[in-house]
């Protein structure tokens, strides 16, 4: 079954787009949290940031900044939240790779919150060093 934002995209539901070029598309939140809040999605169906392309990462992030710089010379928020989520243990709601463009104002009542853990430096090289081998360039 397609997802929302397939069914946006293929003009199947209506949505007010701000932004297309050949990899992603952006569209107002249909859930403002803010007024400017902007949904970048990968037009191919790819469920998360693991599932994309390399180009298709770039383009996403390419589109984020082009829309934040618009949000903030649109609305003027005092800061801009670019928030992408994978996976439902990872906050994502829709099964889509997309990410959220959110202007800030201060006091807005946005919260995002989690427990602050300081391992030490030792600790920190060792989880650097599980990583360092998958890096490599495919």
């Amino acid at each position: 079954m397609p997802t929302v934002f397939e069914r946006l995209l293929a003009g199947e539901l209506p949505c007010a787009k701000v932004y297309e070029d050949e990899l992603v598309f952006a569209f107002m939140d249909a859930g403002q949290v803010n007024d400017g809040h902007v949904i970048v999605a990968t037009k191919r169906a790819c469920e998360t940031l693991m599932d994309a392309t390399d180009d298709e990462a770039a383009a996403l992030m390419r589109a984020a900044r082009r829309v934040a710089l618009a949000v903030q010379a649109a609305f003027a928020p005092d800061g801009v939240t670019v928030l992408q989520a994978n996976r439902p243990a990872g906050w994502q709601t829709v099964p889509h790779l997309h990410l959220h463009v959110l202007p800030r104002f201060d006091n807005d009542g946005v919260g995002l919150v989690w427990p602050r853990k300081e391992p030490g430096i030792e600790r920190l090289r060792a989880l650097a060093a599980r990583l360092q081998p998958h890096l490599l360039p495919r």
